[in-house]
């Protein structure tokens, strides 16, 4: 256990090396999976064959192609790769890399969703921006997004989408995570029956 404003990391991972397991499930504030990789390789739990899995976060896609090839085999469940095998997504990432410079995380496809989800709403309401009628309009809708088909259950407003299971590996000399599974159409788990 780490404490989350923590950013050195060494100690618990050599208390991990120390222990030799075969796998570590971790979790990292969105942001300081770079900065754990880097320590995971400084320490050795690479070479030792020590695995690392956890949410997406921990290799998102704005800080994997800095994170070196101690993290390749990493595996991750999340509900965006820019590796994702769509042609939607194949142009936003294109049009994002155009505009910034790098390759989209999930939260820039959080916020490209977000507003695709306003902008359509506005155009269901007329314009009208009254709340309960845009949360109206925006119950039950669907869409193709960058990271696959999402909805909006018509019954709680949550996002519904799927959870891809990844694993980092080598795509034409960069790191990518390259989904291998996917649990289709999540709901909530806190809300589901």
């Amino acid at each position: 256990k780490v404490p989350l404003a923590n950013p050195d990391f060494a100690p618990f991972l050599q208390r991990m090396k120390d222990a030799k397991p075969d796998a570590m499930f971790v979790f990292v504030p969105a942001g300081q999976g770079g900065n754990f990789m880097k320590q995971y390789a400084e320490r050795g739990l690479d070479k030792a064959g020590i695995k690392v899995i956890g949410p997406g976060d921990v290799t998102d896609d704005d800080l994997l192609k800095d994170m070196g090839d101690a993290v390749l085999g990493t595996v991750t469940a999340h509900i965006y790769s820019a590796a994702h095998p769509s042609a939607v997504n194949k142009e936003f990432v294109a049009a994002y890399k155009k505009a910034y410079g790098q390759r989209p995380g999930f939260m820039a496809v959080g916020g490209y969703d977000g507003i695709h989800l306003i902008y359509e709403a506005l155009k269901k309401t007329g314009g009208k921006t009254d709340g309960d009628a845009l949360i109206a309009a925006m119950k039950g809708m669907a869409w193709e997004s960058p990271r696959g088909p999402i909805s909006i259950d018509p019954e709680t407003r949550d996002i519904v989408q799927n959870v891809y299971i990844r694993k980092v590996e080598k795509v034409n000399g960069e790191l990518y995570n390259v989904e291998f599974e996917t649990f289709k159409a999540v709901k909530d788990p806190g809300k589901t029956k």
